[in-house]
């Protein structure tokens, strides 16, 4: 299963399922990462970390090891 942070840039996908619990879960819902909403890759910091996200009009940069808590639709994952 892909995570949003298998993504490549420009790539794009839905989310199926945030895997984070607590704070963390509550914040990247918050954040508009919820099942059923495409999630694209849009920039990347010059040491590869944090990655920005474009979701529900916003760019929301992540850490990878809080991308790598929200799974991602298989079937919906274009370029």
């Amino acid at each position: 299963m892909r995570t949003l942070a298998d993504l490549n840039l420009g790539e794009c996908g839905v989310v199926r399922q945030v895997l984070a619990s607590g704070l963390t879960r509550e914040r990247l819902q918050d954040l508009g990462f919820v099942p059923g909403t495409q999630v694209c890759a849009g920039l990347q910091s010059a040491l590869g970390q944090p990655v920005a996200y474009q979701v529900r009009g916003s760019l929301v940069a992540l850490r990878e090891e809080d991308a790598r808590t929200v799974l991602l639709e298989e079937e919906a994952i274009d370029g």
